[in-house]
């Protein structure tokens, strides 16, 4: 990252961090708007031969170089990993420059009918860590385990640490951590729609990987253990308490999102903030394509970590700010990719 994007992304984390939020989101999005590639970047593949498996923490992770692909002068780079019988394939982009480097990782588990090539398109993430200089890790739901591609966040087997999807994530987050020299202290999670519930999961289950949890269009962890209670809470909302979110957490919902009731949002919010008390900080405002939004801010407090609810109105079950490229976009909303680098960038683990 050259001195001009460090000193962006400090002034961005100080704004953030003295409370000027409308100011550190304008230095996130002059920087992104101001560098990232066109929408439409070409993926060209790239004849690296294949690597040979590596195993850590009990994982097996595979990476097929021979099926890498350009983004500019990035990577985006195929592989599978494998823990406690579970094997699921997934994509990483690599930002150019990286080598000698300890850079930040946000891991992105798409929603169902999306895979890791549309959900990237549609988030346009890839170009932002491009910008930004960051690694983006998305693992894909297999067929097999879900025909619709969902995470399984309404089974049982795949609610609690050391089993199930939560694990095998976890894991292939360290592995790649380990093998990339990433910098474990800033690792993020974030997900749309059933994504976006099993990223509320781990947050739960493992905030000693994860530094930060993004939820959008999502559901409350542990919301629902089966596919009739899954459909129920998608449609009503959940009527008792949800295991605490102890991350920095921020969450974006549509109030005309028909897939996943508003009402799960304003519940991870709750999930996150608990009994602290406390009035939020209220900022309304318009999108640059003229969608309101109202933002509720919590500053971290001691024993309270910062969150972020941004009630997205008019807004549907898709991702804010997104590209058309991708399927569950709305292009004309807040801009969520930046808005989520913006409160990740703010949060070490651990401090």
């Amino acid at each position: 990252m050259n001195n001009t994007l460090q000193n962006l992304l400090r002034q961005a984390s100080q704004l953030t961090q003295s409370g000027r939020l409308a100011e550190a989101t304008a230095a996130i999005q002059r920087l992104l708007h101001g560098r990232q590639p066109g929408a439409g970047a070409a993926l060209t593949p790239s004849a690296s031969p294949a690597a040979a498996p590596d195993v850590r923490d009990g994982g097996v992770i595979e990476v097929n170089t021979a099926g890498t692909a350009k983004l500019n002068q990035g990577e985006f780079i195929s592989g599978s990993h494998s823990h406690q019988q579970l094997t699921r394939r997934y994509k990483l982009y690599v930002p150019p420059g990286h080598l000698g480097k300890t850079l930040p990782l946000v891991v992105m588990l798409h929603g169902c009918k999306q895979n890791p090539d549309d959900f990237a398109a549609g988030t346009g993430m890839n170009q932002c860590a491009q910008a930004l200089g960051l690694f983006v890790l998305y693992p894909e739901q297999a067929a097999d385990a879900n025909p619709s591609a969902c995470w399984n966040w309404f089974q049982h087997q795949h609610q609690q640490r050391g089993a199930g999807e939560p694990a095998l994530i976890a894991s292939l987050t360290q592995a790649i951590t380990q093998q990339y020299n990433i910098d474990a202290q800033r690792v993020y999670v974030a997900g749309l729609s059933a994504g976006g519930a099993m990223a509320a999961l781990l947050a739960v289950a493992y905030p000693d990987v994860f530094a930060a949890v993004g939820v959008h269009s999502g559901l409350p962890a542990g919301a629902a253990s089966n596919v009739a209670q899954a459909l129920m809470v998608m449609k009503r909302g959940r009527t008792s308490d949800t295991p605490a979110i102890s991350l920095p957490t921020i969450v974006f919902h549509g109030d005309a999102d028909s897939t996943v009731h508003p009402h799960n949002g304003e519940q991870l919010v709750a999930s996150a903030r608990g009994r602290v008390p406390g009035q939020p900080q209220l900022e309304h405002g318009l999108s640059a394509q003229g969608q309101a939004y109202t933002r509720s801010i919590w500053p971290a407090q001691p024993g309270q970590a910062a969150v972020e609810y941004w009630q997205l109105h008019g807004g549907g079950h898709a991702w804010s700010g997104g590209r058309s490229e991708g399927s569950f976009t709305n292009p004309q909303g807040v801009d969520s990719s930046a808005e989520m680098l913006r409160f990740f960038l703010s949060q070490r683990r651990g401090s």
